[in-house]
């Protein structure tokens, strides 16, 4: 209780934080600690991680065949009727950037002095001639085109670049379709001869194909608050249709991003930031607070998986490296289980060693010091048993085909060790030419496509906060109605949120990555019909 008081005592002399402020702090559910030490990473900032060299096929990334995943995913099958299996899907973020380039057209098109095609012109724009080309393949034009013609009795006497404007208005207009500020998972994506299907029912359709075990099949969606009831209606619109399809029962449940996760912002000057009212500024701690949501999944396996990655073609392929990346897992899970369970038997010795060591280096890319073979026996399986009692984690990766985000790497920690993580280019020091050489070299990209197991070899659950990396975090920087504020985000959930995990890199064709980041992707085959060609 003397330790709080003096950490308050201490808060409230360098920053000025008032009682009120405090009680603020109270009621998000914040511990003071935590406050105390996001105020210090801001002053001293976060050490940027070295990068050994990219994972590379044959060097810390699995290339298997065909006949290799189909082998994996039959061995799954073989396995997963004794199995609880989940798939979670980070699903809280609204569509804002999905519809970025529009928006600014919006705010920024003359309407009145100028055409669509001088906005273009003069703002040397590439994304709304794509949209315009192809605004009749979008799934949701009949519906808004059908608005739009109740709402304009000229319409059909509109000029073409009139009915564009009039379109994208009404797309975003918050007192219509609003689908800037709605979740991307429940927006109208793909268009299927009977049906319009949205990122939902994709992935409950998606679930029933390769996260069934005893025709069950557990979907898990981690949403903001306030969009829940859209995520309710949409389920209830579709469950049935899936259910019967699949002949399989499906169970969705939701979280939020625990509120307590959220990191307080700053000021140039590293000083608590404030609202106009003189409360402080928190945000959200970013995809890495959802490690708190993961921990609290009840499961023997679970697929995560973007929501925005999902595909209206070739759900066979995408089922078949899903399934086999759930073998790959169970196959190596049983192994280390096994080496586990006998060390608690007492059955390793001096002669089993070695292979043991093989294993986890080979298999695992589990980084062994040099100096291990001068340890005692004791000691030897004190380190087996540390490195191998981890939650594991299979993540597919494909080609890197210069999308932004993160890729594969071997990473050295500041203990020398050197182990595969998922690096974001923010992580990396800018200023550093060797290192910015080494992110470019990247041969392979991450689709966010993992198979896990949290649960350890006597079947209980770890504790998933044990094994996170805090000194891979971000500080960003953001606007604050016109002034620059600095937040502190969490260190990713496929970052350093599972950086202490058992991690093995698969090799998965660029079929089974169909992210939508912007509304223009929703114009690739992937996500357009099949019946039409």
């Amino acid at each position: 209780m003397e330790e709080h008081f003096t950490r308050k005592e201490s808060l409230a002399k360098k920053y000025k934080l008032t009682e009120t402020d405090f009680e603020q702090i109270k009621a998000h559910g914040i511990a003071l600690d935590k406050i105390e030490g996001e105020l210090l990473l801001f002053q001293s900032g976060i050490p940027k991680i070295y990068l050994e060299r990219p994972a590379t096929i044959g060097d810390g990334i699995v290339k298997l065949s065909h006949e290799e995943f189909q082998k994996q995913a039959a061995f799954f099958d073989q396995k997963k009727s004794t199995l609880k299996l989940k798939k979670f899907v980070p699903a809280s973020g609204a569509a804002s950037r999905m519809f970025k380039f529009l928006s600014e057209f919006l705010i920024e098109f003359d309407h009145e002095n100028e055409t669509i095609n001088a906005y273009i012109n003069r703002k040397k724009d590439k994304n709304l001639p794509i949209f315009l080309a192809g605004i009749e393949k979008f799934p949701f034009y009949d519906e808004i085109k059908s608005k739009l013609k109740e709402l304009h009795a000229n319409y059909y006497s509109l000029e073409r670049h009139e009915k564009s404007y009039h379109f994208i208005k009404l797309m975003l207009a918050t007192d219509y379709f609003d689908f800037a500020n709605k979740p991307k998972a429940v927006l109208n994506f793909h268009k299927y001869a009977d049906h319009i299907a949205t990122p939902v029912e994709e992935h409950l359709n998606e679930c029933a194909f390769y996260a069934t075990s005893n025709s069950v099949s557990n979907l898990h969606f981690t949403v903001s608050e306030n969009h829940e009831e859209l995520f309710q209606k949409n389920i209830s619109e579709v469950k049935a249709k899936v259910e019967k399809k699949s002949n399989t029962k499906l169970n969705v449940s939701y979280s939020y991003q625990d509120k307590s996760t959220d990191t307080i912002a700053v000021g140039s000057n590293n000083h608590p930031f404030r609202n106009d009212d003189g409360t402080l500024v928190f945000r959200p701690g970013g995809h890495g607070a959802l490690i708190n949501n993961l921990d609290n999944l009840e499961a023997d396996i679970i697929f995560i998986k973007n929501i925005d990655n999902v595909i209206q073609n070739h759900i066979d392929e995408i089922t078949l490296y899903k399934k086999g990346l759930a073998g790959i897992l169970l196959e190596l899970q049983e192994q280390i289980f096994q080496i586990l369970t006998d060390i608690d038997q007492q059955k390793i010795k001096e002669s089993t060693i070695a292979s043991i060591v093989n294993f986890m280096k080979q298999k695992l890319n589990i980084d062994v010091l040099e100096d291990f073979n001068k340890y005692t026996l004791e000691h030897k399986i004190d380190f087996i048993k540390n490195k191998l009692n981890r939650p594991i984690r299979i993540c597919g990766m494909v080609k890197n085909e210069g999308e932004p985000g993160g890729g594969p790497f071997w990473v050295r920690s500041f203990k020398g060790n050197v182990s595969l993580q998922i690096v974001e280019s923010a992580q990396v020091d800018s200023h550093n030419s060797e290192q910015t050489s080494l992110l470019a070299k990247a041969t392979h990209f991450n689709p966010v496509d993992l198979v896990c197991a949290t649960k350890n070899y006597k079947g209980q659950k770890f504790d998933l906060k044990q094994f996170v990396d805090h000194s891979t975090g971000f500080i960003v920087h953001k606007n604050n109605k016109g002034k620059e504020i600095k937040g502190y985000e969490l260190p990713g959930l496929w970052n350093g949120a599972m950086a202490k995990w058992i991690t093995v890199f698969i090799e998965v064709p660029l079929v089974t990555f169909n992210p939508v980041k912007t509304v223009n992707d929703l114009l690739k085959p992937a996500h357009q019909p099949q019946y039409e060609n």
